[in-house]
């Protein structure tokens, strides 16, 4: 099936910047009068049950993007991880990942990190930490909590390198309206648990009870288009099998549709990894 997606227009830094200031009041006045109960309470004690560990690498020769920028980012994770550590969702809260850290400034000691804008590579305080919305995200989605907030990567900047999950298996981070939430929407508690080694940003997510399920995540029709106006766009959708321990009955879901816009030529970089 053939999607069609529109080219992105140019808007001007004045329209940005109000209109990313706009959305941030917003954000702060639902945090403020919104019905949400908002996660808040940390724990240095781990709940007994763990449903999901993962862990991505920290450093990556990326094209064109300076290390020291990578560098950089490690510390914009410490500083993060101090406040979301041992997070603790409680039955009927929501956890979200910017109401948790706040916003990154010089002055809390953030440094200059990658960043994205339109799909062209740049630096801006608190970069990368994209790295913990994306390793949060996969975890969450082998568990029982919901995903009531999340925003997905509207391009696709680098060719795969030893991706080990499905593409769009992440969540994008702009302070703080582009925010990632998780509603505990069962009768247990949930934790979120994070830590950096030298070479991995680490995590699990742990519960009161244990599992009754067991999650597989996985994608289908995944594909790469050309457009009408020149441009090349990659598709798929993330799904995931429902496993019950119990019964073994199994249900797959549908968890997202993806549809990027690529700053790369697909042919070129199958060209490219098949002569390396």
């Amino acid at each position: 099936m053939s999607l069609t997606v529109t080219k992105p227009k140019n808007r001007s830094v004045l329209r940005k910047k109000l209109g990313k200031e706009y959305f941030c009041f917003r954000q702060r006045m639902n945090w403020m009068f919104g019905p949400e109960q908002l996660a808040t309470k940390r724990s240095s004690q781990q709940l007994p049950y763990q449903l999901k560990e993962h862990q991505s690498i920290l450093l990556r020769k990326l094209k064109d993007v300076d290390m020291h920028l990578q560098h950089n980012k490690i510390t914009n994770l410490r500083l993060a991880i101090e406040h979301l550590d041992g997070i603790v969702i409680k039955p009927g809260e929501v956890f979200s990942f910017w109401k948790l850290v706040g916003r990154p400034t010089k002055q809390k000691g953030y440094l200059e990190g990658m960043t994205l804008s339109d799909g062209q590579v740049t630096s801006g305080t608190g970069g990368g930490l994209c790295q913990l919305g994306n390793l949060i995200y996969w975890m969450s989605l082998h568990t029982p909590l919901s995903v009531v907030k999340r925003w997905r990567h509207s391009y696709d900047v680098f060719p795969d390198v030893n991706r080990k999950i499905p593409f769009g298996s992440g969540a994008t981070l702009s302070y703080n309206y582009i925010d990632l939430q998780l509603k505990n929407e069962t009768n247990h508690d949930f934790q979120i648990n994070l830590w950096l080694t030298k070479r991995h940003l680490k995590g699990s997510i742990c519960c009161s009870v244990e599992a009754l399920n067991n999650y597989e995540v996985f994608e289908r029709n995944h594909r790469f288009q050309l457009q009408w106006w020149g441009g090349y766009t990659r598709h798929n959708e993330i799904w995931r099998k429902v496993i019950n321990q119990i019964s073994q009955h199994e249900s797959e879901e549908l968890i997202t549709a993806n549809h990027a816009i690529m700053m790369y030529n697909p042919l070129i970089e199958e060209v490219q990894n098949e002569k390396g």
